[in-house]
């Protein structure tokens, strides 16, 4: 799969160039709309391609590249510790020393002394790493046309798994209005990655689609118009909590070789099945993924 994405490539190398310079240069970081610029891409669901077809995030990128030009100074520059974990952007030499032991297993000593455990580690960081080479059933993916459709929504914040509290809370208020036996779908619109944040920071907006005329709503619930247009759709069996991964694939799989582009409006997440009636093993949704034209 990985020769589907090689005209992706450029793209992402100008981003990590932008990166690589600004962090050369000790200045303010691009943001996520000029490295979206920068790569050509819709910055409105640009981090998530980034991170699908290299395997990190931005800020694992910046976290990488500091580091490799932190063992760059090591390894040709007389200057001490010290000077080059101030330069690197670390408080003290003690802060420097601590991230080169718990990611790289050495001390700046350590790597100063042995040259090619240096250069090893200097050709480790200058990629990301790679992700799992295990082989995967190819994808099985229909482009579709939705019709709009409006559905309640509730933002919740917290970790993924937590989200029947908020999906609780929607379905109190449709048995409130009578609406239950309207109910259509159960939707999910992810705003944050779980992979990348702390949980309590984490947001994820719950909808529920009826087929019934909405009354009027209390916070913090909220109506939003949902689907038009063509969509990918891509069936995830299994656990919830695979559906980010799922969502990567589809990005760096399926899509460079598609001949679509994303459309700027949210990508959204279908759950066919309840958690609690359901094994997990065989939970179903179906990701859906908006496209131009």
């Amino acid at each position: 799969m990985k020769t589907q994405a090689v005209s992706h490539l450029p793209r992402l190398d100008r981003v990590v160039a932008c990166l690589q310079q600004a962090v050369n240069d000790g200045g303010p970081l691009p943001d996520l709309e000029a490295l979206a610029a920068v790569a050509h891409y819709s910055p409105f669901h640009f981090h998530r391609v980034y991170r699908a077809l290299t395997g990190e995030t931005i800020g694992r990128t910046v976290q990488r590249l500091r580091l490799l030009k932190t063992l760059q100074r090591l390894g040709r520059s007389d200057a001490s510790v010290t000077e080059i974990a101030l330069l690197a952007g670390y408080d003290t030499p003690q802060a420097l020393a601590r991230v080169l032991r718990e990611t790289l297993n050495a001390s700046p000593t350590e790597l100063r002394a042995d040259p090619g455990l240096l250069e090893r580690h200097v050709a480790g960081l200058s990629r990301p790493a790679s992700g799992s080479t295990a082989a995967a059933a190819p994808l099985s993916v229909e482009v579709v046309t939705l019709e709009p459709f409006e559905v309640v929504a509730m933002r919740a914040q917290g970790a993924f798994d937590d989200l029947d509290g908020a999906f609780g809370l929607l379905f109190g208020w449709a048995a409130e209005q009578g609406l239950v036996e309207q109910l259509q779908q159960l939707i999910g619109i992810p705003v944050d990655d779980h992979r990348e944040l702390p949980a309590e920071a984490l947001r994820f907006d719950c909808a529920l689609a009826l087929d019934a005329t909405i009354p009027a709503l209390p916070e913090p619930l909220q109506l939003r118009r949902m689907g038009g247009g063509q969509w990918a759709r891509l069936r995830h069996v299994g656990s919830y909590s695979g559906l980010e991964e799922a969502t990567d694939r589809l990005l760096a799989e399926w899509l460079p070789a598609s001949g679509h582009a994303l459309r700027d409006v949210p990508l959204h997440y279908h759950f066919l099945d309840d958690p609690e009636h359901t094994p997990e093993a065989i939970l179903r949704a179906d990701i859906h993924l908006p496209l131009t034209g």
